[in-house]
């Protein structure tokens, strides 16, 4: 089969960039630890070497000052403007590009905090009380955007960078306690499934769910699902529904479409070909099901992946129409993932 042709300038390297604690430095990231402790606390303007499209082994809040432009979090893309927060997790890539920067740029586009997730799993089995920020903790894995308390954000992220100690310390502890009450929230990245009720029930929902997750690329019947846990199929229906929030079908479709945006960024296999691989066995179902959930085509999808390597100074605004994709579909586009967004923050 040949390859997709790719547009001109579209990047297809799937690799991020792993950020490790040693390659940290005043101009290019985070102090080093053995300065200020387990936090790492960042300010940096636009266009900026931190710019790029990375992971690290550390939680990362981000919190954006100035500018708008894109964000990418794991296979999650959306425009951003000042005020977007969101908390990534170990290894989960990210970046954020800014759109009509300035000729002399901005001096602070971004305030970020980094920290790791051992120390803080060795303290809950000490203070109970940190046990609070565990489900947090693993969202964070798929990205986590937050509304409603970016001012009082980065009322704590510019304290934390000016003070020392156990100061310093409370300050990260009055930044948890708020990310982790605040119930304006959604998780980005595809894969999530939150799964509520007792042992019985996680343990036989996940054993539905990695089967499911084996298969994706066959046809999935309900009954056959069923059949991996010992229930019929209206207990299993009801079951799943109350425990995950979602309708199975839901379920099936998002795995779907977060594999099929995985083989999009890291690969040059055609849509059609992606459709299928997927699990979808017709390229307009696909469409369809990959705009529900992504609020953009597979096309438009892989366009605006493919600038997740950039730096901000490097992304000019005809980039927005390479290979027929022009910028009032762009716009339209947005529209549809607004409204998304707004469903989202409302539920």
């Amino acid at each position: 089969m040949r390859s997709a042709i790719k547009p001109q300038g579209v990047r297809r390297n799937p690799a991020p960039e792993i950020e490790h604690s040693f390659m940290h430095h005043p101009q290019t990231g985070p102090v080093p630890s053995g300065q200020r402790g387990f936090l790492h606390s960042l300010q940096h303007g636009s266009p900026s070497p931190q710019e790029r499209w990375h992971c690290h082994d550390a939680y990362e809040l981000h919190l954006i000052a100035d500018t708008g432009g894109w964000a990418f979090v794991g296979d999650h893309v959306e425009r951003f403007e000042p005020g977007h927060l969101v908390l990534t997790g170990p290894r989960l890539p990210h970046n954020w590009v800014s759109l009509n920067l300035p000729s002399e740029g901005v001096e602070l586009r971004s305030l970020a905090l980094q920290f790791p997730d051992a120390p803080l799993r060795q303290g809950m089995q000490v203070f109970a009380e940190l046990q609070e920020a565990a489900p947090l903790l693993e969202m964070a894995r798929y990205g986590i955007e937050f509304f409603g308390i970016s001012d009082d954000v980065r009322e704590h992220l510019e304290r934390l960078q000016r003070s020392e100690g156990p100061e310093r310390f409370s300050e990260f502890l009055g930044l948890l306690s708020l990310l982790t009450r605040c119930r304006q929230h959604r998780v980005l990245s595809s894969g999530w499934l939150p799964v509520k009720g007792n042992a019985e029930t996680v343990a036989g929902i996940g054993k539905a769910v990695a089967y499911i997750r084996q298969h994706l690329d066959q046809p999935l019947s309900l009954s056959e699902v069923c059949a991996q846990t010992g229930l019929s199929q209206g207990s299993f229906s009801r079951l799943f529904s109350q425990a995950t929030g979602v309708p199975f079908t839901d379920f099936v479709n998002r795995l779907r479409v977060g594999k099929a945006c995985q083989l999009l960024m890291e690969s040059d296999q055609q849509i059609s070909s992606i459709c299928y691989a997927a699990g979808y066995n017709n390229i307009a179902n696909f469409n369809r099901r990959f705009l529900e959930i992504k609020g953009m085509t597979p096309k438009e999808f892989r366009l605006r992946m493919a600038m997740r390597h950039s730096q901000s100074q490097t992304l000019p605004i005809s980039r927005l129409d390479m290979a027929g994709v022009g910028v009032g579909a762009m716009a339209a586009t947005d529209t549809v993932h607004a409204s998304v967004a707004t469903s989202q923050r409302q539920s």
